[in-house]
């Protein structure tokens, strides 16, 4: 036999026994690459936090912005900066207009 006709024959048994074997390569055990399932896997591995500790922190957080917005100091400091930009020179880019 001569080496091609013994290449085909192997080359062709190596085919054969890839095509009727099993994939081997994803076990039931590996995480899902997708951005779903990767988030669905480490939501699942976090602890949950019971209520009586995250209640307090939210109601502690909507007390503050509500003493925030009461006291006016987002709306002085918009004014200011916006007050900044006005007396600035124009730009365009970044780069200063007519000069």
């Amino acid at each position: 036999m001569k080496y091609a006709k013994a290449f085909a024959v192997v080359a062709g048994s190596v085919a054969a026994l890839g095509a009727t074997a099993p994939a081997h390569a994803a076990t039931p055990t590996a995480p899902s690459i997708s951005l779903t399932g990767g988030m669905n896997e480490l939501t699942s591995t976090v602890p949950q936090v019971p209520d009586r500790v995250v209640n307090p922190v939210v109601d502690a957080v909507g007390q503050t912005a509500g003493a925030v917005r009461e006291d006016g100091t987002v709306s002085r400091s918009a004014d200011a900066v916006a007050e900044v930009a006005d007396s600035a020179a124009p730009l365009l880019g970044g780069l200063p207009l007519g000069g």
